[in-house]
């Protein structure tokens, strides 16, 4: 498919510098883009690469001041990573093959409900009394248990499982190997030592507009829901724990996890391999970097967090400094205690 740059500017309300008839079949990254991709131009550490790219149409910010004269067309947004964001998922939706229909062998109870245009995969297995929205597609091999409800416009991608009575909103997309509703880690400590298993009868909650990553596991509540609210993104190999709430918007970062009864706010950012503790309140808005170790409920919003256990990154970034001068504190201090040698003999 060919897409000119006046089509383009259009579909991002953007405005074109440059040639209004250059046309794009693809995309490139700006470094390696050749002529007949259209790239884009957002992290500063790539700005070298604006004067030297062969794309043929570029996206950037409409306040970017150009430093010298560039080959390509330029088609200036307020956000270029957003608006390549919007071309992407546009060129993806243009790409897919539009399945509808139910592949055989699959089953499907006689007491699930089905909405309109539903796609499911072979071997896909939907349980008693489930219901699955319109225009939602279920992969193969994915298992929808009993009294699911899935709404409207809803990717259950290859493999997902989704257990009993949990309930997955509209233009979710749930990524292969995710399992929603397994067993929280619920085990009471007996007198001779063993584990007694605490029964999980609760369920899961995923609400709309939700994206979760390949290989997540999100475990049913002991008793009420786990919730993921609106808008939430997780990425790959996640663990969320029994009765946690995740606030709307709010981004994590591949293998972290979250233990039991933990509830984050919203717009929190949670960086790759964080841990966070059971039976805290993260506020709105808190930043966790990576490898964190969050032990305490953190209620002042806005907070950036840093080492484990967790401290304001401010004060984490003394502690690393102090650490780095230890060795010439050390010195110093050798060379002291040898000229109070010294004066002692004296």
């Amino acid at each position: 498919m060919q897409f000119t740059a006046t089509q383009i500017a259009t579909l991002l309300n953007g405005t074109i510098i440059g040639n209004a008839n250059s046309s794009v079949t693809t995309f490139g990254k700006i470094e390696e883009a050749t002529d007949g991709q259209l790239t884009f131009l957002a992290n500063p550490k790539y700005e070298e690469y604006l004067y030297t790219t062969k794309a043929s149409i570029v996206i950037l910010n409409n306040d970017y001041i150009l430093k010298q004269p560039i080959n390509a067309t330029i088609i200036a947004v307020t956000d270029a990573y957003t608006a390549f964001a919007t071309l992407l998922s546009y060129y993806q939706k243009m790409q897919m093959e539009q399945v509808v229909g139910i592949e055989q062998p699959s089953y499907i109870d006689p007491t699930a409900t089905l909405g309109n245009n539903v796609y499911v995969g072979a071997f896909a297995y939907i349980g008693k009394n489930a219901t699955i929205g319109n225009d939602t597609k279920i992969y193969p091999q994915s298992f929808v248990g009993n009294n699911v409800t899935v709404g409207d416009n809803t990717t259950i991608n290859a493999g997902v499982k989704i257990y009993n009575d949990c309930v997955v909103g509209n233009h979710v997309t749930i990524h292969s190997g995710t399992i929603i509703g397994s067993d929280g880690f619920g085990f009471a400590p007996q007198t001779d030592g063993s584990y007694k298993k605490v029964p999980q009868i609760g369920n899961v909650i995923i609400e709309n507009y939700v994206e979760i990553g390949a290989n997540c596991a999100i475990d049913r509540a002991t008793i009420g829901s786990t919730i993921i609210r609106e808008g939430a993104k997780l990425d790959n190999l996640i663990q969320i724990a029994h009765n946690v709430e995740i606030g709307t918007k709010t981004v994590i970062a591949a293998q972290v996890g979250i233990s039991g009864s933990t509830k984050l706010g919203s717009n929190i950012v949670i960086g790759g391999q964080a841990g966070i503790a059971g039976h805290l309140t993260i506020g709105n808005g808190t930043k966790i970097n990576g490898r964190a170790g969050v032990t305490k409920t953190i209620k002042k919003e806005n907070t950036a967090l840093n080492g484990n256990p967790a401290v304001d990154f401010m004060t984490e970034q003394k502690r690393l400094i102090m650490i780095r001068q230890l060795p010439e504190l050390e010195r110093r201090l050798k060379a002291i205690e040898a000229e109070l040698g010294l004066l002692t003999q004296k």
